[in-house]
């Protein structure tokens, strides 16, 4: 899985690229949160176009990350989705919480 940030003060977008799943997840985590540990940080985006599987560990990766930004009144949004992915999206509830864009 390869993280790749593009940041300006208060939205970070990150391309992701890869399997997102308990193989990566660890990882990408930790590349998150360092990203988004800045408190002027109100938006994470993912930009989920090379992403093309993720299980639960992707899932648990997706909600730390909202759970992290939503204490501080920010939110997590995610763009180019795939049809694979946005089912997985759909059918765990996230789009509730996080925003397609």
């Amino acid at each position: 899985m390869q993280v790749e940030p593009i940041s300006n003060h208060e939205e970070v977008v990150v391309v992701l690229e890869g399997e997102l799943d308990h193989h990566s997840a660890v990882t990408v985590k930790e590349e998150l949160d360092e990203l988004i540990m800045n408190p002027e940080v109100r938006r994470l985006v993912l930009d989920m176009a090379g992403v093309h599987f993720m299980d639960s560990s992707g899932i648990g990766v997706v909600l730390g990350r909202y759970r992290t930004l939503k204490k501080r009144g920010g939110s997590v949004g995610v763009k180019n989705v795939s049809d694979r992915v946005d089912h997985i999206f759909k059918m765990s509830g996230l789009y509730q919480v996080v925003e397609k864009l």
